[in-house]
């Protein structure tokens, strides 16, 4: 079971994979970080894709389905953002305590799967050990 440098590691495998990050959705705060990040700034891009994954996370329209395993709220399974030069994947992943963490993946347009990242990135979170 992977931890957070390896799980980050594992994402920079991704055909056309920029960057990636674990985010604490409530804090902004980086949990770690890996490749070069949207704009130059690891903790700004972590704090902005946390305020976007919060404002995601806290609005019914977003979340459908049954309570977390751990008894917390439902989350979004996947958010996408598209832009000119890439793709921005936020995965939100269910942990044993408050699930206030995702992973976050940018990826090259003409380089990156996103059906391929989806995947992955799922795997990785039900994998991934954080203590």
């Amino acid at each position: 079971m992977p931890g957070i440098d390896e799980c980050l590691l594992e994402t920079m495998r991704l055909p056309g994979a920029l960057g990636a990050a674990l985010v604490d959705w409530t804090s902004g705060l980086a949990l770690g970080t890996i490749g070069d990040p949207p704009g130059g700034d690891h903790e700004a891009a972590a704090a902005e894709a946390a305020e976007f994954a919060r404002n995601v996370a806290e609005h019914p329209v977003f979340v459908t389905g049954t309570p977390g395993t751990a008894g917390g709220p439902a989350l979004p399974e996947d958010v996408l953002v598209t832009t000119h030069v890439g793709y921005h994947l936020l995965h939100f992943v269910e942990t044993a305590f408050d699930s206030s963490v995702f992973l976050y993946l940018w990826l090259d347009r003409d380089l990156g799967n996103l059906a391929l990242a989806r995947l992955r990135m799922r795997n990785l979170a039900e994998r991934l050990v954080l203590v």
